[in-house]
């Protein structure tokens, strides 16, 4: 893994000091500059040669959104977006995504103490793996359904995602028909964030997209998305199966967790498939095993194609991994499994 090098993109000095101390701070990470607006930023990307940066969405002149679009256009490199929560702002997060951003972070400008603590503190492992992305490998874009008919067959399906998940959900989400089979996923993400990503899917995609709720039936035609850090999912049996929330403590340090949703899955008997996509961290990768002993499909979403392939490499190196599948290709991978054609 690569130390990170960052340049910390923001007009307001305060924020400039703040994130330079918090990154400094933090493992493998070293600020080797900042820069106060895209101009500035521009000479010190020529000159320090980072291989990340954090680059504040608000700033005079050129705004933060258009000089990512300049970096991914001319120079592609790692950008770790710095964005409130509001509305708008959870909309420029997405505009960011697409444009090649790794990673939305919020400015936790209206936080306790303790949560402003809390929320900072992940930064650095945000920027480390940040720096080891892999953004300048972008793959073509699914456009739409990749199958001419699809007729389920009641096998279900479960993703999970974290960093880089945005992008990769949308791809392969993309290549969905209206009659896609059950999904559930795992979607570790601001929930401000989520909200504005299910409400875009739901716009966008021919089957439904919904937030997950409490007793929700996995039925034909919907993706139900898990990001309440507030509560778990796991699945109950019956007919057809539900999604049930659980509001006990984190598992390894993450809430909702992967592992525990495949392993109930695995644990119920349920004729599944499983994915672990783009991520940080190794959430995911015991239970896809589970799940792929007790003779689900389980594919894991290749490292070259990730976003942020620590995920993805952690589910392959627990043995979870069926095959490795390009992003572009899982779509059909995963429906070729749930189709009776």
């Amino acid at each position: 893994m690569n130390d990170a090098r960052v340049l910390v993109v923001d007009d307001s000095a305060a924020m400039r000091a703040l994130f330079s101390d918090v990154l400094d701070q933090a493992k493998n990470v070293q600020v080797v500059g900042t820069a106060v607006d895209a101009n500035d930023a521009r000479d010190k990307i020529a000159s320090l040669r980072p291989n990340v940066i954090t680059l504040d969405v608000e700033m005079p002149g050129m705004s933060g959104i258009e000089f990512l679009e300049e970096i991914m256009s001319t120079n592609p490199l790692p950008v770790v977006m710095l964005s409130s929560l509001t509305q708008a702002g959870t909309e420029i997060s997405l505009k960011a995504y697409e444009l090649g951003a790794v990673e939305c972070f919020p400015k936790p400008l209206k936080a306790t103490p303790e949560q402003f603590n809390k929320q900072v503190g992940k930064l650095g492992k945000i920027v480390l793996a940040a720096a080891n992305s892999n953004v300048k490998d972008k793959k073509p874009k699914v456009t739409g359904p990749v199958v001419e008919k699809f007729d389920w067959n009641g096998r279900i399906v479960a993703f999970s995602a974290s960093m880089g998940g945005v992008e990769a959900l949308t791809d392969l989400l993309a290549g969905y028909p209206g009659n896609c089979p059950a999904t559930v996923v795992v979607l570790q993400t601001q929930p401000e964030l989520a909200e504005t990503f299910i409400n875009r899917l739901n716009k966008d995609l021919k089957c439904s997209v919904r937030a997950l709720v409490d007793g929700a039936p996995l039925e034909e035609g919907v993706v139900h998305i898990a990001a309440d850090p507030n509560n778990h999912v796991v699945l109950e049996p019956g007919s057809p199966p539900k999604l049930r929330l659980l509001a006990r403590d984190p598992i390894e340090g993450v809430r909702p967790s992967a592992n525990l949703l495949f392993g109930t899955i695995a644990r119920a008997a349920v004729p599944a498939v499983g994915a672990v996509l783009s991520g940080m961290g190794t959430d995911g990768a015991k239970g896809l095993k589970l799940l792929r002993d007790a003779g689900g499909n389980a594919f894991v979403q290749s490292p070259q194609s990730a976003v942020v392939a620590e995920s993805p490499n952690a589910a392959i190196a627990a043995g979870a991994a069926e095959r490795e599948v390009p992003i572009d290709a899982l779509a059909a991978a995963t429906l070729a499994c749930c189709n009776k054609a």
